[in-house]
């Protein structure tokens, strides 16, 4: 008798998901057999959870439930972004993010902060009222009031975000938006030196989308995400780790590969953690009913888990969301059909093919 092969395993059950829809039958897994993927994770050195709103935190029980059950980590989706937190010149919002924190340490979650600097979300009066002479202290100012208020309570920053765009055509392929025209390339040093003033103990991450792809697109822009990390801390800037969002389309062939592994290491190598920070699997162009739709997410999470976590690199997962809802992913907002199945657990937590294979990822890949 062959000796039993959890991967072997898992193969086999991914292929009979994708016969379902054929032969009108489930997969023969009960749900009170899943372990709650923060403990999965927790036990091989790794962190899982999810972005999270604040208002369903406050009002759906099953929300809660999920969230406290299987997340280790959390992040405001929203509540952090500058249009929401600081909506006025002198004044901000802080009781959504409050509430969040609230839950997390109530529960033994870590908590990270998104974003402090990112040319989107920008609430009106920035775009109207800064100019290159008060850019500076209008950026320091939000970073210390923002990351001040949680010192100590918030892990982890994503402190510059999506700086970089290749075909812009600026030196070192940054990106020609609103702060890199208020005060060129140095906003990003000034960002990290705020944030590291306002809290020397939080883990600092430059996050960014695009990263994944072997395409030449994708390639060049990570060769440029590697320069300005490595010049960062040339220049002794706290930067400390990487943020991979990773917005996957589901089954594409081409969406990783090896380069990307290489690229990891190549991080890791400079002495940064590297976080995937926003994972999701776009299905809008796949057709099928919802059993076939999960075959192939669940196909797609693990390819990119295998790939990823098995660099050794990688310390925290989260996913951008808790549970499916038809929604929009990635960075860059497009007019074409809804996303229905791309997260990890299905509606109100139910667990599906692509819960088992996280499970499975984050457990033989350490």
């Amino acid at each position: 008798m062959k000796p039993f092969n959890r991967r072997r395993f898992l193969t086999s059950i991914l292929q009979a998901m994708a016969l379902t829809p054929l032969l009108r039958v489930r997969p023969a897994l009960a749900d009170d057999t899943f372990r709650p993927l923060r403990a999965v994770a927790a036990q091989h050195g790794l962190s899982f959870g999810f972005a999270v709103d604040p208002a369903l935190l406050d009002s759906n029980p099953s929300y809660r439930n999920v969230v406290a059950r299987q997340a280790g980590i959390v992040v405001p989706e929203n509540a952090l972004k500058w249009a929401q937190v600081h909506p006025a010149s002198d004044r901000y919002t802080f009781a959504p993010v409050d509430l969040i924190l609230a839950f997390a340490q109530a529960n033994h979650q870590r908590m990270r902060g998104h974003t402090l600097c990112w040319h989107r979300a920008l609430p009106d009066w920035v775009t109207r009222t800064v100019t290159p002479a008060n850019a500076k202290e209008v950026l320091t100012q939000h970073i210390a009031a923002v990351v001040g208020r949680y010192r100590g309570r918030i892990a982890s920053w994503d402190v510059v975000n999506e700086a970089i765009q290749v075909d812009d055509g600026q030196a070192g392929g940054l990106r020609d938006a609103f702060w890199y025209r208020m005060l060129g390339p140095g906003y990003i040093d000034l960002a990290y030196e705020a944030a590291h003033r306002a809290d020397p103990d939080a883990a600092l991450c430059y996050n960014e989308y695009g990263l994944e792809s072997d395409s030449p697109a994708g390639a060049g822009k990570r060769a440029a995400v590697l320069a300005l990390l490595r010049t960062l801390k040339q220049r002794g800037a706290p930067v400390h780790a990487l943020g991979i969002q990773s917005h996957l389309r589901a089954a594409d062939p081409h969406g990783f590969g090896p380069g990307l592994a290489a690229f990891l290491r190549q991080v890791h190598d400079l002495g940064l953690s590297v976080y995937i920070t926003e994972l999701d699997v776009d299905d809008s162009h796949v057709t099928g009913d919802a059993n076939q739709r999960d075959a192939i997410v669940a196909g797609t999470y693990k390819r990119y888990l295998d790939l990823v976590l098995g660099t050794g690199t990688v310390s925290a997962v989260l996913t951008w969301g808790v549970w499916d809802t038809a929604h929009r992913t990635g960075a860059t907002p497009s007019m074409g059909p809804l996303a229905q199945r791309p997260l990890v657990f299905g509606p109100q937590g139910v667990i599906k093919p692509a819960s088992w294979v996280v499970e499975h990822s984050l457990a033989w890949n350490r």
